[in-house]
């Protein structure tokens, strides 16, 4: 049975994140199709795939190679994320379904009662769920494939330290989701983009070191005001 170009492709860019290919290393065709048990057909159909989205590049003379991101692109990333993200919160304030609210209230609940306890091995598992949620509550598939897409690229280029507040981080959870449910697309964007913008300084840069931080991002907005709103 053939196996899905996109399959190879999500198998491919999954190893990439998590530093199975070191950044500049090339990438056979002859090896990759060894190693997922798959002809080099989707193979070589999943490298063009993830080129385009900026994680392989070919060289002349080398073929395609793992890309090697500057510090600027990786920082350029955060900065978009930061315009998207208010974007996708604000869409679905006016699209979101009552399933979307369904699930986001639940791993709200749960990010909560995580956060209290003082068990994080989840949290951030949890804060990647309530993200994806979001986007695709916005109703727009393309917004939320450049969201996805954001993610994965962070996810590699960018180590995250835990939040110094976990229970904040998810009342500012519980803000958005409040937002969205009454339908106040101008109060999801705003409270979003703080939490979007605080959530930035604990990221740091994978290569170089490893040791810099998202310096081009102000983070120096205070709490999200939470009064009066239910989380």
């Amino acid at each position: 049975m053939r196996i899905p170009a996109h399959s190879v492709c999500t198998a491919i860019r999954d190893d990439i994140v998590a530093g199975v290919y070191e950044r500049g290393s090339r990438l056979t065709e002859e090896l990759l199709a060894r190693r997922y048990g798959v002809s080099r057909v989707p193979v070589r159909e999943a490298l063009r795939t993830l080129e385009a989205e900026g994680f392989v590049v070919t060289r002349r003379h080398a073929g395609a190679c793992v890309a090697e991101p500057t510090e600027h692109e990786a920082a350029d990333l955060l900065e978009m994320r930061m315009l998207l993200e208010p974007l996708g919160a604000a869409r679905a304030a006016q699209r979101r379904t009552e399933a979307h609210l369904k699930v986001l209230r639940g791993l709200v609940r749960l990010g909560q009662e995580r956060a209290r306890r003082g068990n994080s091995e989840d949290l951030r598992s949890l804060g990647g769920w309530f993200h994806e949620t979001l986007a695709q509550a916005s109703g727009s598939h393309a917004l939320t494939s450049m969201l996805t897409q954001l993610r994965h690229k962070i996810a590699w280029m960018y180590a995250v330290d835990a939040p110094a507040d976990p229970v904040e981080s998810w009342a500012e959870h519980g803000a958005i989701v409040d937002a969205v449910a009454r339908g106040d697309g101008e109060r999801a964007r705003s409270v979003t983009a703080l939490h979007t913008e605080r959530a930035t300084a604990a990221h740091r840069l994978r290569f170089s070191g490893g040791t810099e931080r998202a310096d081009r991002v102000r983070t120096s907005q205070p709490p999200v005001n939470m009064t009066g709103l239910r989380h």
